[in-house]
């Protein structure tokens, strides 16, 4: 094995040897260079575009491009490749070793910032219009690999906080390259010649950094590129859509970038026209939204126990939805005042409300999308991952050129900024809904995660032997009626269950078990039909390589004490082997629940007094080592559930 390689670093990572948090990455080769090169790009692509802005619009006279429409056309400009090369680029990126093209993109880089450092000494906005098309074929070329190595570089476990990283990085760097490229491009004299030399510097340091990453092996080294990009976008979108969770999710984050961008773009008129403050003011803003998405995006490794843990999704959205819509309250009736500067803004108690709602906004855009990120690069088979990538890049494109549409038609209209912030902020919580009910999986981990959080402090022993990948059997033992819930929150994969029926008709509980696809379950006695199309379901489900999970128990413990096994998981076994499915029983035990509100007591049944252990009440769940299928008893696997108990 060559430690030089991501393979190498990957086996090493998935070995599951703990890390203190997201930030020690930043001191392994497998992703520190990685984050460096990309934090470069990042912060080069902003100082540019930015520096160049401000240019035509206060130091240049240009005819043919009017101040006003500058930063119009060159986001428009920006954003083009990614309309005609996106498909292109995910299909090299999934056909060429990873690394390679990295080091040739920054190459390519390298060229382009000599190109515009040239365009900038001589002031010819024409060679750097041409610039700005070439950095943004740049970061198309770089988009599907950026998100397609971090899979391969990283454990599962990792996946969460690396992209967490990632998107703090990017933030970061696009919140340095706008205020160095404006002070630079600001200085007297030589403000030209500094932003040119800052670009060369920057594209420099990105190769250097790029040199040290390992290599990335190619997924899918015999594919067939396609140069046609209409024929291959249309087949790129096809392809993301033969996963629907993986399609919804790239909606979902291209909403993102929809509702991101419009705020980005009326930030300027945001800070001008309804906080009468100035180009400071504008700065400001872009501050406190960077720092936000930043923060979000670091919380999420904290909140989801380093797992991919989209429960978040949902919580981000209504933070996005709340807070959007209390800026619109916040920047009501602001008293009219002479233009002022940043310190004097500040110091207007009536503006600690506006800044605190974009940072709490951004903050939960943050917690939002980086769970996505990760479940896309999870779920997406390692084949065409990046060609995955690819059509989430066509469509962020397409997402955003229509928030501008929108944004610039409710302008026409007569709308007011405050306004479109808050049209923003219901649509958002609209279309969250809408994504939320087509894939309710997010909001299942939702429900789970607020469980294991906040009603009960929630501790997973033996995670790492939930398998990642394939068929499984989840044999647990059965305390409360909210064992499933908790199973959900410590798998990073779906679970189906094998449920008994009468838990259905429990109210608010029996609503979330249908939503998650449980497996009604009644004795053969009582209803033979109900019975063989469970074990039916059972069967389909470890078929397509699922995680099932059942109750040996038959039913709630009455007494808290662990009950006989019954029959059920060999027949599940059986069936499965049958088909040709060998799925390891995995055992699992939960812990501290008997008496809780969930579950029965020997005085009275479940949930009849609310906080009669309190709140916060740790509970627990054991996971033992896999069992083969052929060696499962019920009386041994209930002797496994035991053990665990008394851990």
């Amino acid at each position: 094995m060559n430690p030089s390689t991501v393979e190498g670093n990957t086996a090493h990572a998935q070995g599951r040897e703990p890390h203190p948090n997201q930030f020690a990455l930043l001191g392994q080769r497998r992703f520190a260079p990685f984050f460096w090169t990309q934090f470069a790009g990042a912060a080069n692509d902003n100082l540019f575009k930015f520096a160049f802005t401000v240019m035509v619009t206060y130091q240049l006279n240009v005819r043919w491009m009017q101040p006003a429409m500058a930063g119009l056309v060159i986001g428009a400009l920006f954003i083009l490749p990614f309309l005609l090369f996106s498909a292109t680029a995910g299909q090299i990126t999934d056909k060429l070793e990873k690394t390679r093209i990295i080091r040739f993109v920054k190459n390519f880089e390298i060229a382009v910032m000599l190109i515009a450092a040239a365009g900038f000494m001589m002031g010819n906005p024409a060679v750097l219009l041409g610039c700005v098309f070439l950095m943004g074929l740049h970061s198309t070329l770089f988009g599907p690999v950026k998100f397609a190595y971090l899979p391969q570089a990283l454990s599962e476990r990792e996946l969460t906080g690396g992209n967490g990283m990632v998107e703090m990085g990017t933030f970061v760097a696009i919140l340095l390259g706008n205020v160095a490229g404006g002070l630079l491009v600001a200085m007297p004299r030589v403000g030209h010649a500094a932003v040119a030399a800052a670009c060369v510097a920057l594209a420099v340091a990105g190769r250097v950094a790029a040199q040290w990453i390992p290599r990335a092996a190619a997924t899918d080294p015999h594919l067939v590129v396609n140069w046609n990009p209409v024929s291959e976008t249309w087949r790129n979108l096809k392809l993301a859509h033969g996963n629907i969770v993986v399609f919804r999710s790239l909606l979902g984050i291209s909403w993102m970038w929809f509702f991101g961008a419009v705020f980005l773009s009326q930030f300027p008129s945001f800070a001008k026209e309804v906080l009468h403050g100035n180009e400071q003011v504008a700065s400001l803003l872009l501050v406190v939204f960077s720092v936000g998405i930043g923060a979000g995006s670091l919380l999420c490794e904290v909140l989801s126990r380093r797992q991919v843990e989209i429960g978040l999704v949902p919580m981000g959205a209504i933070g996005m939805s709340v807070f959007a819509i209390d800026l619109y309250f916040a920047s009501r009736n602001l008293l009219s005042a002479a233009e002022m500067g940043a310190a004097a803004f500040i110091a207007q108690p009536a503006h600690w409300r506006v800044m605190l709602d974009l940072l709490l906004l951004s903050l939960f855009a943050g917690l939002y999308s980086v769970p996505m990120y990760a479940l896309i690069q999870l779920r997406s088979q390692p084949t065409h991952r990046a060609r995955i990538i690819a059509a989430n890049n066509i469509l962020n494109a397409l997402f955003m050129i229509a928030s501008s549409l929108i944004a610039g038609a409710m302008l026409a209209a007569g709308a007011s900024v405050p306004q479109i912030f808050l049209f923003t902020g219901v649509a958002n919580a609209v279309v969250a809904f809408y994504i939320f009910m087509l894939v309710p999986e997010y909001l299942l981990r939702f429900f789970a995660w607020v469980l294991s959080r906040i009603v009960y402090r929630f501790k997973v022993r033996g995670d790492e032997h939930i398998p990642l990948q394939g068929a499984a059997i989840l044999a647990c033992n059965h305390v409360s009626f909210v064992d499933a819930v908790l199973l959900m929150a410590a798998s990073p994969r779906p679970i189906y269950f094998i449920m008994d029926h009468r838990i259905f008709r429990v109210p608010l509980l029996g609503w979330i078990f249908r939503l998650a696809k449980a497996i009604p379950v009644a004795s053969h006695k009582d209803d033979p039909a109900t019975y063989e199309a469970a074990f039916e379901r059972a069967a389909q489900v470890l078929r397509d390589g699922d995680l099932l999970a059942i109750f040996p128990e038959g039913g709630i413990t009455r007494d808290g004490r662990l009950q006989e096994f019954r029959g059920g998981i060999m027949k599940i076994i059986e069936r499965a082997r049958a088909d040709g499915v060998d799925a390891p029983v995995v055992p699992m035990a939960l812990t501290n629940l008997w008496g809780s509100f969930f579950s029965r007591v020997e005085q009275g049944g479940a949930m009849m007094r609310p906080f009669r252990r309190g709140i916060f009440n740790r509970v627990g769940l054991n996971v033992g080592a896999p069992l083969e299928a052929g060696a499962v008893q019920p009386q041994s696997l209930r002797e496994r559930v035991q053990a665990l108990l008394g851990q």
